[in-house]
């Protein structure tokens, strides 16, 4: 049998993770953090943040700021934001990684998949002619080409560009 080895998962795996929000201590963590948190955007009622476990490269989160864990308590100031901030994000990760398109979809509750179920969250997955292979079906594997510090570097960077039009 052939072992794949990512011992980056151990941080996560069977670990306690406390009774906190991962969004919120993110979120509230001081913005000079940002990077260190993988924060990338900081709306009014909104932000952003890489997927420490992605299915893909590129794979964001768009949460609201407030701590709300269903869809039916933002109000509709935050859906707005919400949404204008998602679109934002798909034309970043346009620019910066040229997807051929994008998974963009919500998991509400536990049963649902969601694995953070108490902070309402939006994934925005880019994705490619060919992404999936044999790898999660056989190996129950994902392989991700590339570290969460150079996306996290590459969309700044198409972030910046953007604030400067």
């Amino acid at each position: 049998m052939e072992r794949l080895w990512a011992p980056w998962r151990s941080v996560y795996i069977g670990k306690d993770h406390g009774s906190g929000c991962i969004f919120c201590e993110k979120l509230n963590a001081a913005g000079e953090k940002d990077r260190e948190n993988y924060v990338l955007f900081r709306g009014e009622k909104a932000f952003v943040i890489l997927n420490i476990y992605p299915y893909n490269n590129g794979h964001l989160l768009v949460a609201p700021a407030r701590h709300v864990g269903d869809i039916e308590e933002l109000d509709p100031v935050e859906m707005q934001e919400l949404f204008s901030t998602t679109r934002l994000m798909v034309k970043l990760l346009r620019r910066a990684f040229n997807p051929d398109g994008f998974n963009v979809g919500v998991n509400l509750g536990k049963i649902a998949g969601a694995g953070i179920p108490g902070h309402f969250h939006i994934h925005i997955v880019p994705r490619w002619g060919g992404d999936t292979n044999f790898m999660p079906v056989l190996g129950d594997v994902r392989v991700i080409s590339e570290a969460l510090d150079m996306t996290y570097a590459k969309l700044k960077e198409a972030l910046e560009r953007e604030n400067d039009v």
